[in-house]
């Protein structure tokens, strides 16, 4: 794999075969991390600590490293798959919460929650009242009738 520094020393087998490939991808699309933190949305230096082991990424990162690659399908799948598996066996930095006494593991990883514009799910506007566009209708039919038969009663 080229130019990429050496995986960490420990990593368990899901996380490094995942980066591996996540590697081979990034590479397939023939972009510096510059241009694919352009494409992508996720910065230089997150890929690189992606690409390097240091942090698993947001699932929506391999999603937009996927699309950019041209990979869809059951391959993109594939590499959900991977990073499911690499997810669970990631090993978990030591915190200051685990030095005073909380049980290791009990952290999270911080997703990051930067999504581009074409992968946020659509805000689906909020449904009005029912009851204020139903009294609305109601009063306009009330006022339309009052008229009709004060026309009626005019020319009547």
């Amino acid at each position: 794999m080229g130019g990429w520094q050496p995986l960490p020393e420990g990593l368990p087998p899901e996380v490094r075969h995942f980066v591996e490939q996540l590697r081979l991808l990034k590479d397939s699309t023939g972009l510096s991390l510059v241009a694919l933190g352009a494409r992508t949305a996720y910065s230089k230096s997150s890929w690189q600590r992606y690409l390097n082991a240091v942090q698993p990424p947001p699932r929506q990162a391999v999603d937009a490293l996927c699309r950019v690659a041209g990979v869809a399908g059951p391959d993109a799948e594939r590499h959900a798959v991977r990073w499911e598996l690499a997810v669970q066996a990631w090993p978990r930095p030591v915190t200051a919460a685990d030095r005073a006494g909380r049980p290791a593991g009990t952290e999270e990883y911080e997703d990051d929650p930067t999504l581009p514009w074409w992968d946020r799910p659509e805000e689906k506007p909020a449904p009005r009242p029912v009851g204020r566009l139903l009294l609305s209708a109601v009063l306009l039919l009330l006022v339309l009738l009052l008229a009709a038969v004060a026309g009626a009663m005019a020319f009547g």
